[in-house]
């Protein structure tokens, strides 16, 4: 019988193995599959600060957001929720709100761009359908977002 520690030495050697034996297929197949939901959000610090040095400011009541070109065949958004922005439920809540507003809208942004959103305080008290109709019309005036064809097909209907 082997000792405890040699029977996880044994464990993290197998699933690394098979971890990176994993690995090379999905690079493989990376490139034939369609883009996840997760890819549409900017999470590495490097991408945040050069959209906050290089973006434009685009103001709304619930949220303002800066916008920057980068080079890509999709958007890529970011959602930054400071501390003082409340208590880690709060916080929580206004970002699962606006990954919501991300996920619905992420076809109809324009390809190419990197948007930063922070949001304000008072969303949190606002209804989520006012809410998605603010979002469309400052994405749709800044010219991030496209227009839809159809006249009620937008987000959240």
């Amino acid at each position: 019988m082997l000792p405890r520690w040699r029977k996880a030495t044994r464990l993290r050697s197998f699933f690394r193995t098979t971890l990176e034996g994993n690995r090379q297929n999905v690079s493989a197949t990376a490139e034939s599959r369609k883009r996840r939901p997760r890819d549409v959000f900017l999470r590495k610090s490097r991408a945040i600060e050069a959209v906050k040095q290089h973006g434009r400011r685009v103001s709304a009541e619930w949220f303002t957001a800066l916008v920057s070109e980068v080079p890509g065949a999709y958007p890529r958004v970011g959602i930054i929720v400071g501390h003082r922005f409340g208590k880690a439920v709060c916080r929580n809540r206004i970002k699962r709100m606006f990954r919501a507003l991300v996920m619905k809208s992420c076809q109809d942004l324009v390809p190419g761009q990197a948007i930063l959103v922070f949001p304000k305080r008072e969303a949190l008290k606002v209804p989520f359908s006012v809410l998605v109709e603010k979002w469309n019309t400052t994405l749709r005036r800044a010219g991030i977002m496209r227009a839809r064809a159809e006249e009620g097909a937008g987000v959240g209907q």
